[in-house]
């Protein structure tokens, strides 16, 4: 799990072979003028989906993770306190995986919370679980899928 601002992007370019296009994505787009919903930047090897929605509670907020694909989940507006923990210790699942929608759910709790501001960014590899939009207001957020 990694968190910086959208500034110090190219410290991680070397991290993935698409983490160019997907940084170059995040600054060349007018991100607040996108509707929610999923956006094509190449194909099912890198899309963005923005999100626009009223936070949730922690407790609300399940721990999630992904096999097929690296989030970068960048906020626009609102914070997005964000729970981690890393995927080894996740040991209470909710669901199956969804091979389909790519996602597993887990009943644990996060071990850590960021409180990631707009402009700021978290990065999860697959072996991170992370439990996002929690706020006690509204977020927008653009999440960078990058196929592994």
């Amino acid at each position: 799990m990694i968190l910086d601002t959208l500034g110090q992007a190219g410290r991680y370019l070397a991290l993935h072979p698409s983490f160019a296009r997907a940084f170059e994505f995040l600054r060349s787009t007018d991100l607040k003028s996108l509707a929610p919903g999923k956006h094509a930047v190449q194909g099912e090897q890198l899309f963005a989906i923005v999100e626009a929605c009223a936070g949730r509670t922690r407790a609300e907020a399940k721990l999630e993770c992904h096999r097929r694909y690296i989030d970068i989940q960048l906020v626009l507006e609102g914070i997005d306190e964000m729970g981690w923990r890393p995927l080894v210790e996740c040991v209470n699942p909710e669901t199956d995986y969804d091979e389909a929608r790519d996602i597993r759910f887990f009943n644990d709790a996060p071990s850590s919370w960021i409180a990631t501001p707009p402009g700021s960014f978290c990065l999860f590899f697959p072996d991170d679980a992370h439990a996002p939009l929690v706020s006690a207001g509204m977020i927008r957020k653009v999440v960078v899928k990058i196929a592994v």
